[in-house]
């Protein structure tokens, strides 16, 4: 997949300026696509310039103008081929896991400490997911929102996004558990 693609499933929700994707992806696309907001302006530029979305000019007062993006019907065709062809397997890189590999032999204190710091962060997204789902389902229930509404596709990703992060959280606590019970026994064997 390429960011191309990403930025034409977010404009799917409407108009949107370039800060706005930017805070959407850092929100909702951020647990399958990650993007500075760098990249993502480059992107719109590449996208307008292909005419996959349209791009107009709001002036504003007392701010910088700002440059509003649509989807085209080229960029909605291109999303719809797009969606027949079979995705990539997905390639895991994970530098905390090489660490967790060589925890034996490395300092396993640093990385029991890192371990903590990931399950934070899985917490800070899911807290964040959390808020993102309640404003989706505005009082609804999840039944009733996915009979109903226009769009169930930010919803799943949704879904993804926060079991990924709450099985982050499981790992980090056995991880966590199993390396202290190891501890224990190596420290118990010390003494014996």
């Amino acid at each position: 997949m390429s960011l191309k693609h990403a930025v034409l499933a977010a404009l799917l929700e409407g108009e949107a300026s370039g800060y706005d994707l930017a805070k959407l992806f850092d929100v909702a696309v951020a647990n399958f696509w990650a993007a500075t907001p760098q990249q993502l302006y480059r992107e719109l530029d590449k996208l307008s310039e292909a005419g996959l979305i349209a791009a107009r000019v709001v002036q504003q007062e007392r701010r910088p103008n700002k440059r509003m993006f649509t989807l085209t019907e080229s960029g909605l065709a291109d999303l719809v081929a797009y969606t027949a062809h079979p995705p990539r397997p997905t390639a895991v890189r994970d530098e905390l896991m090489v660490q967790v590999q060589a925890c034996d032999e490395g300092d396993t204190a640093a990385v029991r400490e890192h371990v903590r710091e990931r399950m934070e962060a899985a917490r800070a997204k899911l807290a964040r997911y959390e808020r993102l789902r309640e404003r989706l389902l505005d009082g609804r229930d999840e039944a009733s929102y996915l009979r109903g509404t226009a769009r169930v596709g930010p919803y799943l990703t949704l879904m993804r996004g926060m079991a990924f992060e709450e099985e982050n959280v499981r790992w980090g606590v056995q991880v966590l558990g199993i390396l202290a019970d190891r501890e224990a026994a190596r420290q118990e064997a010390g003494r014996g």
